[in-house]
């Protein structure tokens, strides 16, 4: 009977806790899942320091999200987790009504290598379809929707670029009726594209009325490092814009190394902030 008493006076030992990972896996569920959007569009954001399958399904899932930023961070998350898988899923996110989710998406584009990310910068910058092969008409005019340009580029300037945590960049300068920020980002985008339209497409664009925006196309051309295009550049050596005109310069200057050693590596740098990483081959 004593021991019987002892063992009842014995308290029971506390529920064994969840292994770390299963507590963070329910919290980020939770999240997702969430009535707020607001906390939706965190726990999406979060999902892009992961790279695994069942992070790839969430942010894939939060693609069809009501809420617009839901679906932009989707879209981002999918790029910074190099899920190659999901490029299907980001090229139907393309027909998406809100201009934001469909940069998003070609951001993601870009950083997993698919050519039609391409498609979507060339229309930004010129209002036209690329190829006959590639976006609809009903893709082209959501691009052509000034209005939607204009606010995206006064609210979040020119992002949709990877960002490592960070959210958006914002560029508190910028006019409310300027979407130059997007163009330019498109301009800078269709530097590593090797079709012959994209380089006709910049070079049409070097006299842009818009200074940021040539001044993205003269980038461009530089990244390029094609000696044809070294004539059309000369022109901008008078350029009304310091920026312009230096950037230019120092264009002229590393074109003109390699239209004399052609096939060869320069003895000229490249200029300053050209290199290129990541985009379509």
């Amino acid at each position: 009977m004593i021991p019987l008493l002892l063992l009842l006076a014995t308290p029971a030992s506390p529920p064994a806790k969840a292994p770390p990972s299963k507590q963070a896996w329910t919290i980020l569920k939770d999240a997702v899942a969430d009535k707020s959007a607001d906390r939706r569009v965190k726990a999406v954001h979060s999902l892009g320091l992961i790279r695994d399958r069942q992070a790839q399904s969430l942010a894939e899932e939060a693609l069809s999200d009501s809420d617009k930023n839901v679906r932009t961070e989707a879209a981002l998350s999918l790029g910074r987790m190099n899920a190659t898988t999901a490029r299907p899923k980001l090229r139907a996110c393309l027909d998406d009504k809100e201009i934001q989710v469909v940069l998003a998406c070609t951001n993601s584009l870009y950083l997993l290598k698919d050519p039609v990310a391409y498609e979507v910068y060339y229309a930004l910058l010129t209002e036209e379809r690329k190829s006959s092969k590639g976006l609809l008409q009903s893709q082209i005019d959501t691009l052509r929707d000034r209005k939607q340009l204009e606010k995206l580029a006064f609210e979040t300037g020119i992002g949709f670029v990877p960002y490592g945590g960070l959210g958006w960049q914002t560029i508190k300068t910028i006019a409310h009726d300027d979407a130059s920020p997007v163009r330019a980002l498109a301009a800078e985008r269709l530097a590593t594209d090797t079709d012959a339209k994209s380089a006709k497409a910049l070079a049409d664009y070097l006299t842009d009325k818009k200074t940021r925006v040539r001044e993205a196309v003269v980038e461009a051309i530089a990244k390029r490092g094609d000696p044809a295009l070294l004539k059309i550049m000369i022109d901008l050596l008078d350029d009304e814009n310091d920026a312009v005109r230096y950037d230019a310069a120092a264009t002229v200057i590393y074109l003109s190394g390699r239209h004399l050693y052609p096939g060869a590596k320069s003895s000229t740098r490249r200029p300053a902030g050209s290199s290129v990483s990541g985009g379509p081959k």
